[in-house]
């Protein structure tokens, strides 16, 4: 993973272990159709998006809610690049602990 550093820290917001998340936290967040649509467009990418990239229908600051949600939830990681917070679906690491979840989730969409 590629990140910004600045004044010798990384910029990288704090992500939670996936294997202590709760499925129950994880259906709340998918909930919303806002980030079922951030976890498609993320699913079908061939690489991380920034938060600009998407065309969500909602205010900037609701959106950086909605992708809190999803990085407390685990599914997706954030990173700086430069000033770009970009944005990744935690894949591998979410299979593992909810196999089949994020396939059945998408392929709805």
């Amino acid at each position: 993973m590629v990140t910004a550093q600045r004044g010798g820290q990384e910029r990288v917001p704090p992500h939670p272990d996936v294997r202590t998340i709760h499925l129950q936290q994880v259906l709340e967040a998918l909930v919303d159709p806002v980030r079922r649509r951030i976890v498609s467009e993320l699913h079908t990418a061939e690489q991380d998006l920034s938060c600009g990239a998407f065309d969500l229908p909602v205010s900037k600051s609701t959106a950086t809610h909605h992708f809190h949600v999803l990085r407390e939830a685990g599914l997706i990681r954030q990173y700086y690049v430069g000033t770009s917070r970009l944005n990744g679906l935690r894949r591998e690491e979410f299979d593992e602990a909810f196999p089949g979840l994020l396939q059945a989730v998408v392929g709805r969409e």
